[in-house]
Formats: C-alpha cells, structure tokens, sequence
C-alpha cells in the first residue's frame, strides 16, 4: 500500500484528488493540507510514502517546502502540482528534491502512474516539459564536468532509450555506452536514472 498526503491551499483541489485516489486498491490517501505550516506539523507526527505538493502557496511555496522535506524528512517522495507549464520552475523543484511534477488537470491514469513511478525512486515528469528539458540540454555549452560523448548519451537516457538503443543510433558498442553510463553514474555520484537528471540539473548541465 502506498501512502499519500496532499497539499493544497485550494479545497476544491484537495477534494478532486482524493477523489481520483479513493479506489485505487493500492494507495491510500492518509493527509491532506491546506498550508505549508500544517504540512510541517503533520509530517512531525506522520510520514506518506508520497507527497503532492502544490507550488503555489501563499505564506510557504512549494519551492521553499519542498527544500525543508528533502532535508528533514527524505524518505518521502515528492511530486510538484502546479496550474503552469514553467521549464525553471520544474528545474527549481527538482533541485530541491521532487521526483515528479504534474499540472494539476492531469488525467487520473498519470497521476496514479506518477504516484507509482516515484514511489519507486524513479523519476516522473509532465512530458511537455520533459521535451523541454531535453531540448535545454542539447542546448548547453561544453565546459560542464561530462564529456561531449557523455552528453549525447545522457540525453538518449532520458529519452529511455536502452543501453543496446543508444549503441545503435550513436553505431558504439554495447559494452562501450555501457562504460559511458556508468562514467555518468560515477561522475554524478547517483545510482539512476532519476539521480542523473536532478544533479544535472544542480550542476547546470541543463
């Protein structure tokens, strides 16, 4: 059973997403919230395996919430709600440590994947901005910490393509894109694919 708690300073967001989760067999909606503070308090007492979190709040942001869970209370995995399609915010909440982000008219079937997919430890992001993210890293100058290679194979990642699916559309052996992703790994010090987009992203690599 996956745990989740909401948090919304709009009512009528809080109650059509508890509604989408209600009969999910397989996750269960444990908290929801109004504000920032009533947030904090509560994850005092109660920790979600995930958290939907809204960006735009008064008093507390999502930004700078989602900053304080990441440090206090890492175990639990969150997915930024937002009404906006913004490329630098979606860049801010991943630096500061969600594994996803949604807007808020996504359809029940991707917000059920997202839930899934983060509790996992994977990442899940709202594909519009996914291109976009993509695009802003073939766009990067060079002077990063990864080599050019490196690069071409770190957005092919993101684009999920396999290991043998990049051999063939860069013509590279299979046992060399191998090396260069686990040079990726090592380089960033991450464990997957997830890991690898939020410390390029931290590191300015897009």
């Amino acid at each position: 059973m996956i745990t989740v708690a909401i948090v919304d300073d709009q009512e009528i967001i809080l109650n059509g997403l508890q509604k989408i989760l209600t009969d999910v067999p397989n996750i269960q909606v444990i908290a929801m919230y109004n504000n920032g503070d009533d947030l904090l308090n509560g994850l005092s007492t109660q920790l979600p395996d995930v958290l939907l979190l809204d960006i735009q709040m008064p008093e507390r942001s999502g930004i700078e919430l989602a900053a304080i869970i990441a440090k206090k209370f890492p175990s639990v995995k969150m997915i930024a709600l937002t009404n906006v399609d913004v490329l630098m915010q979606m860049k801010q909440m991943l630096q500061k440590g969600c594994l996803g982000y949604l807007l808020k008219d996504v359809s029940p079937q991707i917000l059920i994947s997202a839930i899934e997919t983060v509790y996992t430890g994977e990442q899940f992001l709202n594909e519009t901005l996914k291109k976009q993210l993509l695009t802003s890293l073939s766009g990067q100058d060079e002077k990063q910490i990864i080599t050019r290679r490196e690069k071409e194979i770190l957005k092919l990642i993101l684009e999920e393509n396999t290991n043998q699916e990049i051999a063939n559309k860069l013509f590279l052996s299979l046992r060399t894109v191998e090396n260069h992703r686990n040079n990726l790994l090592q380089k960033l010090n991450v464990k997957n694919t997830a890991g690898l987009v939020k410390v390029a992203l931290q590191e300015g690599l897009v």
